[in-house]
């Protein structure tokens, strides 16, 4: 009876084991995000065909992959100790049939991966200008800094934290700097990730076919304040893009040199701001700290010029 209620308590605890193991998947699986699939759900022509390679690619390697599971599984049923049917052939040293599917195989997906990658390559350039008929292309100014967004439309002479605004099935032409260190912009759903770095500018051109609001964020660990800088793409209507414009130059305040420099100051989960009117050429005054010679400190109101003025600007690719 001794021995029995020994084993019966072993068993218990392996059962208590065994249905510990959902949980412990279901707790893995909450440190992931559903934000880190969007990719698959596009909501742009770059995504589109960013999705589109993935799947691709996926399709090609399946090609290797079920081959490999199948022929294993196989050779192990085929050659079990049970088994007195399977040939025995100890002197077998070469077959080209196995040898044409070794090789050719992954040759020819190598091949195919080369050109769509070749291809692919030049098509998706960040830099590369999309054009839609009839529709002027959005232009925005953004700048990463600790640990939030800015975003700045000359166009409108507007600005927002931690939102960005756009009518859908308009081109929107993004230039991209960092007034901290290297932070990397993405937004998953329209595509495409590209670096922004202090004192120099990279460009990104995206196309939403979308209406609604999608996830953005820094994918490049920049400090303390990381996992918090995230931002909300906004993809409306030309109706909803104006009103939201108009609701950016009422409710907002001056963007000047000294608001800016109070922005700049590290901070984290930043709410929603507006801003209007903004500084002229902010865009190009944030680049040019980085270019005096001198090391660099959060502007001051004596480096204020509200005056238009043109710098050289570096751009890195």
């Amino acid at each position: 009876m001794k021995c029995r209620s020994a084993v019966d308590r072993g068993l218990g605890i392996r059962s208590r084991r065994r249905g510990l193991l959902p949980v412990g998947f279901v707790l893995l699986l909450g440190g992931c995000s559903l934000d880190s699939v969007t990719a698959f759900f596009p909501a742009g022509v770059v995504g589109d065909h960013q999705r589109n390679l993935m799947i691709l690619t996926f399709v090609l390697m399946l090609f290797v992959f079920i081959p490999v599971v199948t022929l294993t599984l196989f050779f192990a049923w085929r050659y079990r100790l049970s088994n007195s049917n399977a040939r025995y052939t100890p002197r077998w040293s070469e077959s080209m049939l196995v040898e044409i599917f070794l090789w050719g195989g992954p040759v020819v997906i190598v091949a195919i991966l080369a050109v769509v990658t070749w291809v692919s390559t030049h098509q998706l350039d960040p830099y590369r200008t999309i054009t839609v008929k009839d529709r002027q292309p959005i232009e925005v100014d953004a700048i990463a800094l600790d640990w939030k967004w800015l975003f700045v439309y000359p166009q409108y002479n507007v600005a927002a934290v931690n939102e960005m605004a756009m009518p859908v099935n308009t081109p929107v032409s993004i230039h991209l700097t960092s007034d901290t260190v290297m932070t990397s912009f993405m937004i998953p759903r329209l595509g495409s990730q590209i670096f922004a770095m202090s004192g120099m500018q990279t460009r990104l051109h995206l196309l939403p076919t979308k209406t609604g609001t999608f996830f953005g964020k820094n994918y490049q660990y920049s400090g303390e304040g990381f996992s918090h800088m995230t931002f909300n793409a906004i993809s409306t209507t030309e109706q909803g893009f104006k009103a939201w414009v108009a609701r950016a130059r009422v409710s907002g305040s001056a963007l000047d040199v000294p608001r800016y420099t109070e922005l700049e100051k590290p901070s984290e989960n930043a709410a929603v701001r507006y801003y209007s009117p903004v500084k002229p050429n902010l865009f190009a005054h944030v680049i040019q700290q980085y270019h005096s010679g001198k090391p660099h400190n959060p502007v001051t109101p004596a480096q204020k010029h509200d005056g238009p003025h043109e710098i050289a600007v570096s751009e890195s690719r």
